[in-house]
């Protein structure tokens, strides 16, 4: 029989059960208590009125809110690009390949190799807070690569992303057609069985509206639901197209028109931004607010890649998107736990409510503001992944 556990002494939780508390969006809950059994939360509410359980644990006065949820991220991969984030932040000119840079360094990797750094990139962001993440392949581009990397990440989360669409293989790049034709072809029927999701990135340069259309298509007939990175480097078709083909999340969401953000509002597809992109990038923030206002869903994420968001802290995050994005602190600490699970089409995750998963994060602090009131400081004190304590 499985032991119970309830935590007292909270001083604010967030719960994003808006019938509780002060109903708000957060559902925050003053000195309070959340009970936990087995994997699951079986109770929320006053610390004075919290059940008798096997264990208790005191949380003195601080936080705990639901553990992040990071629904973008690209965690297989080999090799790093230190020395183009490096030229890039010093304006020296750099003419290595990006993308093609770290496809190099994956396709020489080992299968351990890229299974040791997807470990440990997920204990750096479990020690950060985050207890459900999703992750992608992109980096390979064979058939024989992309397969390898969707079954390592298979091993270690559910929400795994077939990726092949990242950019055309650099052995294709004259002939994208036929690369369109092997992503939709033998690569999607090797990966497939091992993915939940497909992804494409439609951007100049990558795919075009009507290839992404094709690869998306074709993943959904396979039973993969679409999520797209859109409209990430200027305006285009990827946002529309996601909303057409109601995929989970149109991610990034930077360069948006009026009917961008129309759709948006008016479908279940969540705006997830990555704020660390634009961070390390020096490029023009996402408008959080306007998406807000607009009636949008809006989820934050980490995008952890080598070349344009190389971290793994959502705490990170909440600070952009409240100091640079227009979202207040409630809104973005809402975007990184509601806000992803409804970019993975969860409902079991992003909350503290009974039947929820028992993942929460305990900070080292009285209160959720903190996150981006006290930027870079590690404030989360205590993390509990399906009700183990795990950091």
């Amino acid at each position: 029989m499985s032991s119970s556990t309830v935590i007292t002494n909270i001083a604010a939780l967030v719960t994003n059960d808006p019938s509780l508390g002060d109903h708000s969006p957060l559902g925050l809950v003053r000195d309070a208590a959340v009970a936990v059994e087995g994997d699951r939360v079986v109770w929320t509410g006053g610390s004075s009125k919290a059940p008798a359980t096997d264990n208790r644990v005191d949380a003195g006065g601080r936080a705990v809110l639901p553990g992040f949820v990071d629904s973008h991220s690209h965690l297989l991969f080999g090799g790093d690009r230190t020395e183009e984030f490096n030229a890039r932040m010093s304006g020296r000119p750099y003419s290595a390949g990006g993308i093609r840079t770290t496809v190099a360094a994956t396709r020489a990797a080992s299968d351990a190799e890229l299974e040791a750094g997807l470990v440990r990139y997920l204990a750096e962001a479990l020690r950060q807070g985050t207890t459900t993440f999703e992750t992608k392949s992109g980096y390979g581009l064979t058939t024989a690569d992309e397969s390898r990397a969707l079954r390592v990440a298979a091993r270690h989360t559910d929400e795994v992303t077939f990726l092949g669409a990242h950019i055309v293989a650099p052995e294709l790049a004259d002939d994208p057609a036929a690369y369109v034709g092997l992503v939709t072809g033998e690569m999607l029927d090797a990966c497939a069985p091992h993915a939940r999701w497909i992804d494409v990135f439609c951007e100049q340069g990558a795919f075009d509206g009507d290839q992404a259309r094709a690869i998306l298509t074709a993943g959904k007939a396979r039973g993969l639901h679409p999520r797209i990175h859109a409209n990430q480097l200027s305006q285009g078709p990827g946002v529309r197209l996601a909303v057409e083909l109601d995929a989970a999340s149109a991610d990034h969401c930077t360069h948006l028109t009026d009917a961008d953000v129309d759709a948006l509002a008016n479908s279940r597809t969540v705006a997830t931004l990555l704020p660390g992109a634009e961070f390390s990038t020096r490029a023009p923030w996402p408008d959080a607010r306007r998406l807000l206002e607009a009636g949008a869903t809006v989820a934050l994420s980490t995008d952890c890649n080598p070349g344009s968001s190389f971290t793994s802290s959502v705490p990170f995050c909440i600070a952009l998107a409240v100091r640079d994005m227009g979202m207040t602190p409630d809104e973005a600490v809402w975007s990184a736990t509601a806000g992803g699970a409804a970019a993975l089409r969860r409902d079991d995750v992003g909350r503290l409510t009974p039947g929820a998963y028992a993942d929460l994060t305990l900070l080292d602090a009285p209160s959720h503001v903190h996150l981006a009131y006290r930027p870079g400081v590690p404030l989360v004190a205590g993390v509990w992944r399906r009700g183990v304590r795990v950091h």
